[in-house]
């Protein structure tokens, strides 16, 4: 069976539903957005009742995706193992004198309610087709006199599946019409209608998120004017928080290539430092949100218009730490390993898949961790160089890779702190340029990440972007109060 992974919408969207079988088909995660630890009691009205799941299709644009167990794993295993039974047990009763439809019938009626569900309400035609074609009662009466044709039934509903489907699953809907027996048939079939109904999940999500994404900015930013007229204070921390980064900014601007607003992101040099140019709204917002990446657990202030917004700030802080080390790792890697093993893609992935899988328990015991990864890095490039016929590293060089890799799990490491660097201002590019145009001149050390930091910028970017959306009145308020007054004009808060 083809394994399709992407997600586009259907052909003709409709309405997405459908009932139980064995084995199931996806359904709609559940995922804990809960806030910050013990969070001001005044904001703990908005955080419960802002609603969750419209603020997440706002800024989440990954949408739902099939999850896929580890086949190793337990729950891997049991549901592997259900999934065979069930389908053994159709074979058998299909195979028995005479054959036996009760299972067939069941899974005939969760596919017809399938179908049904990617219809649009205007398809009345194919609606009254497929009640005619699947009509469970005529159905279950063929089945009793043993006249129910299996063959004839799953091709009308390939028929129907190709009519239906997303252009992505033509190609595996087509596969399925050259299968014979009707059980791994049937088991395809439906397979791929999990998929489809899928599909129709997150095209009905993308079509709503615009409307979804307004209610949510609107709800969000009503609720806390409500908690702001009975507490005016509860911007403090918020001013105190954009103060800083102002202030920061100041003393030390920040770098960015290619941006149309150069006082946003590029610094002055020697010769301009006694007149640098006025801050601006975009400016200090940016470097504000790229503090709350290194932001002290132990710092309770934290800004109250992106309470409901730490988590997912701590995910990323985590992301991007990862980053930073698995960066490092592979920077010192290739400086002993040469152009020849890093000029293969297959060869860098392998790396990452190891670094990343031995830097899970970095944060609790980070010398073991990259003990356990120095080993690992330094073999795999010692069987490389001799599986490619090449001089093995000396041992004088492998033991200098194994020391220069295990120093990373020191904080003040210059390789980890050079990379550290160069992650946050492309971040900072990110927020002014957008992440394409900051990934089209990347530092050194960060091409070999390419795409974990544009899926890092992105989320980024999409966290920002529908904060400012809520909250940018009362950034324009407070900054007002910070940016020289040549930027007067400039201090309404746009989207980054």
């Amino acid at each position: 069976m083809p394994d399709v992974e992407e997600r586009v919408p259907p052909k003709d969207p409709g309405d997405s539903a459908g009932g139980s079988c064995k084995p199931e088909t996806p359904g709609l995660p559940q995922e804990d957005k809960s806030g910050p630890e013990d969070p001001p009691s005044c904001l703990t009205e908005t955080v419960n009742e802002v609603s969750k799941l419209s603020s997440e299709i706002g800024m989440n644009h990954d949408y739902m995706e099939e999850k896929v167990l580890p086949p190793s794993s337990l729950e891997g295993k049991v549901k592997e193992t259900m999934h065979n039974a069930f389908w053994d047990h159709l074979k058998e009763q299909l195979s028995a004198t005479p054959p036996d439809f009760s299972c067939a019938l069941e899974l005939l009626k969760e596919i017809k309610e399938i179908l049904l569900s990617l219809l649009l309400p205007r398809q009345n035609r194919l609606r009254i087709e497929i009640e005619e074609t699947l009509d469970m009662d005529l159905l279950k009466e063929e089945a009793k006199h043993g006249a129910l044709k299996i063959p004839s039934l799953s091709k009308y509903v390939l028929n129907m599946m190709a009519l239906l489907c997303a252009p992505v699953r033509d190609e595996a809907v087509q596969k399925l019409e050259s299968i014979t027996d009707p059980v791994w048939l049937l088991r395809g079939i439906f397979q791929v209608l999990g998929l489809m109904k899928m599909d129709m999940v997150n095209y009905t999500i993308q079509s709503l998120q615009p409307h979804l994404q307004e209610h949510s900015i609107q709800y969000e930013r009503a609720k806390f004017q409500e908690l702001l007229n009975k507490q005016p204070s509860l911007l403090n921390h918020t001013t105190k928080w954009l103060t800083q980064a102002a202030a920061e900014l100041t003393t030390s601007p920040p770098t960015c290539p290619d941006t149309s607003d150069s006082s946003s992101v590029a610094g002055p040099s020697p010769n301009e430092a006694k007149n640098p140019e006025p801050l601006s709204p975009t400016m200090v917002l940016s470097q504000g949100f790229l503090n709350l990446l290194l932001w002290d657990p132990e710092n309770e202030e934290f800004p109250e218009t992106l309470l409901m917004d730490r988590t997912r700030l701590q995910e990323l802080e985590s992301q991007l730490h990862q980053l930073t080390i698995m960066a490092s790792v592979l920077l010192v890697a290739s400086s002993f390993s040469g152009s020849v093993l890093f000029g293969s893609p297959q060869f860098v992935d392998k790396l990452k898949r190891i670094t990343k899988s031995l830097l899970e328990d970095f944060h609790s015991r980070p010398e073991e961790a990259i003990l356990s990864v120095s080993e690992q890095v330094s073999q795999e490039i010692h069987q490389s160089l001799r599986n490619m016929g090449l001089a093995a590293l000396s041992s004088d060089n492998a033991t200098s890779l194994m020391g220069q890799l295990q120093n990373i799990a020191r904080k003040e490491n210059c390789v980890r702190s050079v990379i550290d660097q160069r992650i946050h201002l492309f971040l900072k590019c990110c927020l002014v340029l957008g992440v394409q145009r900051s990934l089209l001149d990347l530092p050194g050390g960060l091409t070999l990440i390419e795409a974990e930091l544009a899926e890092l910028g992105q989320k980024f970017i999409n966290l920002t972007h529908h904060n400012q959306e809520v909250f940018g009145p009362y950034y324009t308020e407070i900054l007002k109060t910070l940016i020289s007054p040549a930027q007067a004009l400039e201090t309404k808060v746009e989207s980054v």
